[in-house]
């Protein structure tokens, strides 16, 4: 696939650390590896060091010999980061007793090593539970400033390049948050354009999607898109962004003239927004299926580093795609 190439490309100019907590996993071991051997980022792993080899060895797994791997329980620096997580949830009431413990957890150590700015990212998610990968991130890590919300997007890639840039669009939120308030879907708007500018190298044309356009029904659900729209123009008053409109007037070049002449989104939108995660997900699954697209996803945004949760069932090939795009992420984070 051409835009995941170009991903990997990208990423082998910015020579990210990510780290992968789940280091004895045997995806990841053979992921890790790969990511070494084509210089697409520098791979940590944590664990172990003699499981980690003994794994690698019944894989027939090679890991370059610089590839860091870190031992969560015996490594040089578990007190710096015990006090690291100690300073920051003691007003949660966490001892610090109970900071070195959870400093030897792999999850939790891999967002402190992000945190201390020892990493750039993190991929896990193949052993462990969503909730298990995402609460040290919501506690260390945490959400960007001016952003409350963590959302997921997808980057669709059609077979008719009329749509979007050349096939491209994104669409989010379609894996996190089940019913943003007019605040929240602003904020995922401005995530989204920063996800389609970072990973698919677009100029975002943000569509807010409803099921009027421009005011062609009343309803309070219309006036919630409505007002979320001008949120984001205020948090980003230069993105390209327009709302209420329906979805073939978001994409289809003559309906987007027709229902809202005028707008530099409408007819070319290469972003969109869903006013809930219950339309995001079902849209993005029938594109999908229906119209023979590939998902690359979910990426999550809206976190103050880029933190990337697996499926359980992913492959190796998931594993090194969800890091090149997560050294996507790191690169524009530090480039914004």
């Amino acid at each position: 696939m051409k835009l995941l190439q170009e991903i990997k490309e990208r990423a082998r100019g910015y020579q990210k650390r990510i780290v992968l907590p789940e280091g004895t996993e045997e995806r990841t071991l053979k992921a890790a590896a790969i990511l070494a051997g084509e210089n697409i980022a520098i791979p940590i792993l944590l664990g172990d060091p003699d499981e980690i080899r003994a794994a690698a060895a019944k894989a027939d797994v090679w890991l370059p010999d610089h590839i860091e791997i870190i031992d969560p329980v015996r490594h040089s620096r578990k007190e710096v980061y015990a006090d690291l997580l100690f300073n920051l949830r003691k007003h949660k009431g966490l001892t610090m007793e109970e900071a070195l413990k959870l400093a030897e957890d792999p999850l939790y150590l891999g967002v402190l090593m992000i945190k201390n700015g020892d990493a750039d990212g993190e991929v896990a998610g193949a052993r462990n539970a969503t909730g298990d990968v995402l609460r040290p991130a919501f506690q260390i890590v945490k959400t960007l400033p001016g952003i409350s919300v963590v959302s997921g997007a997808f980057i669709m890639i059609l077979p008719d390049t009329a749509f979007g840039d050349n096939g491209i669009i994104v669409f989010a939120d379609c894996a996190v948050h089940p019913w943003p308030t007019e605040r929240e879907l602003a904020e995922i708007a401005v995530a989204t354009a920063a996800t389609a500018r970072d990973i698919a190298n677009l100029e975002p044309r943000v569509a807010m999607l409803s099921f009027s356009t421009k005011g062609s029904a009343k309803h309070e659900l219309v006036d919630r898109v409505v007002k979320a729209t001008e949120i984001a123009r205020q948090m980003a008053p230069g993105l390209s962004i327009d709302g209420e409109l329906q979805a073939d007037a978001a994409i289809i070049e003559a309906i987007g003239r027709s229902k809202a002449p005028g707008s530099s989104v409408a007819g070319h939108a290469n972003v969109l927004v869903f006013p809930s995660l219950e339309t995001g997900n079902i849209a993005y699954k029938l594109v999908q299926r229906m119209a023979h697209a590939e998902a690359v996803g979910p990426v999550l945004q809206g976190m103050a580093a880029p933190i990337n949760d697996l499926s359980r069932g992913c492959s190796v090939e998931d594993i090194v795609n969800l890091s090149a795009i997560t050294a996507n992420q790191a690169a524009g984070m530090q480039r914004n």
